[in-house]
């Protein structure tokens, strides 16, 4: 096609082409003419029919183009010439001559002209000149209107790659479903094993579809699948034979957009009219809320509908075709473009860093690359723990040699030396464990350069191995002395006997006066107490895991944990007696168990003393208890005078009407520039289901927004509630995030609360940026009046060294994105510089993706860039759907902050802590970018 250039002023323009035309019989494709479709019309209809086409049905077409309209000037039948220009006329008009090298054209050729007229005449306006189509004859030709301009559009869109991208965000099966033959005959085997166990007389029933194609949480989309699909065969059934399930199967599996768009379009045209209406949409929004467990959406199915309805029927015609729902599904990522999370961080990122690059080629760089990356993150665990090995090895070790070089030794032999070595690591161990739980100590340690070199994120885990230590040298100290020294010495010989007799009073004592003897007694008695202390205290039994029946099932769950370790208080005064009463040991300067244990013994009572002082006068009053959705309470409570706190802290709080000795921790969701304290609990425990029923029973007048209920405006509903207690606050590794350039904040379900703190923080911290740049600005004359003022208020603050903070919160209920709705939005108006970057997922969502949540995740675009509002979060930040893919959320951050250390906290499961401390590992020895991995500890 080539385009004669006639004049700049001219408004029309003329094109002139050879082409051939199709026969009668073959049809005419049906394409909307207009604009940019001439060109694909003509090359239609140049292209041969069939293979038998010869070169005789060649005709010269003159067009003229006016606008957006036209018009056929002539059509005439040409000699068997290769086409050529033949002439450049000056109204405008420029005609082609087209041939065939052979053949000539006879005279069937002028009737066959006539023909092609006629259908050229369908397609385009008739006008012999210029001035006729000037003449009045305009009116009478046909004009494309805007629903067909839509539609010429919505084919001129589609390409390879958007309708494969359209195809990823409409699977019927699975997301690993490919075109490999031998995974879908495996897939295939799953479909046919379940057949067998559900069908009945050689049928499968309709309520059974869904279960048998792997849909057992989604029956309700499952059967509307089946019946979209039994209309196709014009058949109203409810049951299925292999035969046609595995048709069934055929069709659902089908890689072809095309195919499976018709699925999902039959799946709405219930009456098989061709066209979907208001209330076809509105019932697929249902059937994909019920399976996805959105009750909450069926409610505004009605008005979603409309808003589906508005876009694709702007001439309110009432109905949709196939045509209008493709162009949706096409232009889905230009919806998910518009429909971005408002409060995110500039995209634009002058370099990006190869993923590669970082890479050793060698073996042996690549041994010692991971060797220098492994020390560098673990330097700190590795140097305490080499250091705590060494101190074991050498108390061992002296002891041991020590005791070699006694009289004893001849008597008992090796077995005295390791029994006195193991007890010399016993003593060490069990003055050491105390510290890592003296949180007062460690919260002001955290303050000092002493976080530089000591892990204290890892005090938990240091308790349990210093914990795991004592249980190994208690089994080898008493072991020793029960099966190998205390033998040798009731059946020692008189001779050397005599070498130690003094240390027994000079008489020979039996197996069992050693054992009912004050040592015998009291170790016995430590080592029982501590068998019942470390059992209840592992995962299995703390967790409520291990199922036992009444009443010893009162021996798992917190409630034992805490009162078991207070057996500890026994245990250490029995340690004191059994280390006065020693064997072999007079003088009481060498009776070292109360050197050992004395200093971090006052230590610890130091602090619970100055835990209960602490909690005693700092008096604390309920302004607002809050009952939201997820069985989680609020509690509005006033700052007590003095209490200071930075975010990520956490707090214990005891409720003396449930208990007078148990303190539960929780992480402070207010910032620390507010007037009060908060905090978010989740019922999840004997304790916390106790609260919850104590704060929320009994309250009246009461009044309900939505589905949360607050107290009256203004009251402050102290009087009732019962009395709180509140100690803290104390160090948690999420207060360091002061110390890193960029934040990755992961929480799942509550874990999100001690990151709310921190975008708190961050937000007060950028908003008084702003407040004082802009008093900055003033006049001299009122500048030194406000530096004398402010000087002294900004000198207590450090400056913020965060430049972006990247918020990630996994939930399973929509209800509870109205725990920190307030939060969300207020970042999302305030964070005007793009500080904060947050994303919420539901994974009780099928993924985006899924044909189940096809239509939710289009109907949420829509909402999202007409309203800015989030149809499941009712925020300005967007929801995505199922979990995150933390390979890509990684990556992504090493692309846009590249050179940059990266502060990785989390807050939830084990499970994924482990997956997101590797990927933080991996990424920071691939890119120039270093992941630090943080967790926090309950």
């Amino acid at each position: 096609m080539r385009q004669s250039s006639v004049g700049g002023s001219s408004e029309t323009s003329s094109y002139g082409q050879g082409f051939r035309l199709q026969d009668e019989e073959t049809g005419s494709i049906d394409y909307p003419i207009g604009g940019a479709m001439l060109p694909v019309f003509l090359n239609d209809l140049g292209r041969p029919s069939n293979a038998n086409s010869n070169d005789d049905d060649l005709v010269e077409v003159e067009l003229q183009l006016d606008d957006d309209n036209i018009y056929v000037c002539s059509v005439t039948p040409r000699a068997m010439t290769p086409m050529t220009p033949i002439s450049a006329r000056g109204d405008g008009r420029a005609t082609f001559s087209g041939g065939s090298v052979g053949g000539g054209g006879g005279g069937g050729l002028l009737s066959r002209s006539l023909s092609a007229a006629s259908k050229i005449r369908k397609k385009f306006g008739w006008s012999s000149s210029r001035a006729s189509s000037e003449a009045g004859d305009r009116n009478t030709l046909p004009v494309m209107t805007d629903r067909e301009k839509r539609k010429a559009k919505a084919k001129l869109q589609r390409t390879k790659s958007t309708a494969q991208r359209a195809l990823s965000g409409l699977r019927f099966i699975s997301k690993t479903t490919t075109r490999n033959s031998d995974d879908m005959a495996e897939l295939w085997g799953q479909v046919d094993a379940r057949f067998d166990k559900l069908a009945r007389d050689g049928f499968l029933a309709r309520e059974d579809f869904g279960e048998c194609i792997g849909m057992m949480d989604s029956k309700e989309f499952a059967l509307g699948m089946f019946d979209a699909l039994a209309r196709r065969k014009r058949q109203r059934i409810n049951k299925v034979c292999k035969e046609e399930l595995h048709d069934f199967w055929l069709q659902l599996s089908d890689q072809s957009f095309d195919a499976r768009l018709q699925i999902f379009f039959d799946m709405a045209d219930s009456n098989e009219d061709g066209r979907i209406t208001r209330e076809e949409v509105q019932e697929l929004i249902m059937l994909s809320a019920s399976a996805n467990k959105l009750s909450s959406l069926k409610g505004r199915a009605h008005e979603y509908a409309n808003l589906i309805m508005e876009e694709l029927d702007p001439e309110n015609l009432g109905y949709i075709e196939l045509w209008q729902l493709e162009a949706l599904l096409l232009q889905r990522d230009v919806y998910m473009e518009y429909s971005k999370p408002m409060s995110t961080v500039s995209n634009t990122v002058g370099w990006s860093q190869n993923l590669r690059d970082f890479r050793p080629v060698s073996m042996v760089k690549r041994i010692s690359c991971t060797l220098r990356c492994f020390l560098q993150d673990n330097w700190q665990r590795i140097w305490i723990l080499f250091l705590w090995i060494a101190v074991l090895a050498s108390l061992f070790i002296w002891k041991f040699l020590q005791y070699r070089k006694r009289a004893a030794f001849a008597v008992m032999g090796y077995c005295l030396c390791t029994a006195k070595g193991a007890a010399e690591t016993l003593k060490f161990n069990m003055a050491l464990i105390l510290l890592p739980v003296s949180r007062n100590t460690l919260t002001w340690l955290r303050s000092t350069r002493a976080r530089l070199f000591i892990p204290f994120d890892d005090n938990i885990n240091f308790h349990k191995v210093i914990a795991a230590a004592i249980v190994a040298g208690v089994l080898v100290h008493a072991g020793s002395h029960l099966t190998c020294d205390f033998p040798l010495l009731v059946n020692s010989s008189p001779e050397k006997f005599a070498l130690i007799a003094s240390d027994f009073h000079n008489k020979k004592p039996t197996y069992w006066e050693l054992v009912k003897g004050v040592e015998g007694v009291t170790g016995i008695a430590m080592v029982i107490l501590m068998a019942i202390i470390f059992t209840l205290a592992t995962s299995r039994f703390r967790k409520n895991v291990v199922k036992l029946p009444s009443p010893f099932n009162r021996l798992a769950g917190y409630n034992a944990f805490w009162y078991s370790h207070h057996l500890l208080v026994l245990v250490y005064v029995l340690l004191l007696v059994h280390g006065f009463f020693v064997f072999l040991v007079r003088d009481w300067t060498q009776k070292t168990t109360w050197m050992y244990i004395s200093v971090p013994l006052l230590v610890y009572i130091a602090e619970r003393s100055l835990r209960t002082f602490r909690s005693e006068i700092r008096s604390v009053k309920l302004i607002k208890v809050s009952e939201l959705p997820g069985n989680v309470i609020t509690l509005v409570m006033s700052k007590p005078q003095g209490f200071r706190y930075k975010s990520g802290q956490y707090i214990f709080l005891q409720c003396p009407a449930i208990s007078k000795f148990e303190w539960h921790p929780f992480s402070i969701t207010s910032a620390p520039g507010d007037n009060i304290l908060s905090v978010h609990i989740r019922s999840a425990g004997d304790w916390t289901r106790e609260l919850k029923k104590v704060l929320t029973e009994g309250k009246t007048p009461v009044s309900s927004i939505g589905r949360l209920q607050f107290a009256e405006e203004g009251t402050i509903r102290q009087r009732g509630l019962p009395r709180l207690r509140v100690d803290g606050p104390y160090g948690a590794p999420a207060q360091e995030y002061q110390n890193y350039d960029v934040l990755l904040l992961v929480g799942l379900g509550i874990g999100a609360t001690p990151f709310i703190s921190i975008l708190k923080d961050l937000l007060n911290n950028a908003r008084a940026a702003t407040d004082t740049n802009t008093e900055l600005s003033m006049s001299a004359d009122s500048l030194s009046s406000f530096a004398s003022t402010s000087s002294a208020h900004s000198s207590n603050r450090r400056p913020m060294r965060v430049k972006s903070a990247h918020f990630y919160w996994v939930t399973r209920e929509t209800g509870s994105f109205e725990w920190f709705k307030g939060v969300m939005d207020e970042v999302a108006d305030l964070d005007h510089k793009g500080l904060i970057e947050m994303h919420n997922y539901l994974t009780s969502v099928y993924e985006e993706g899924d044909a189940r949540s096809t239509l939710l995740t289009l109907v949420q675009a829509l909402t999202h860039a007409k309203y800015g509002v989030d149809i499941l979060s009712g925020t300005r930040v967007k929801t995505h759907f199922a979990r995150p893919n933390w390979n890509e959320v990684f990556k992504k951050i090493a692309k846009k902050h590249p050179y940059s250390t990266i502060g990785v906290f989390y807050c939830g499961r084990p499970v994924l802590a482990k997956e997101l401390k590797k990927l933080a590992y991996e990424m920071s020895h691939k890119t120039s970018t270093r992941f630090e991995f943080h967790k926090e500890q309950f």
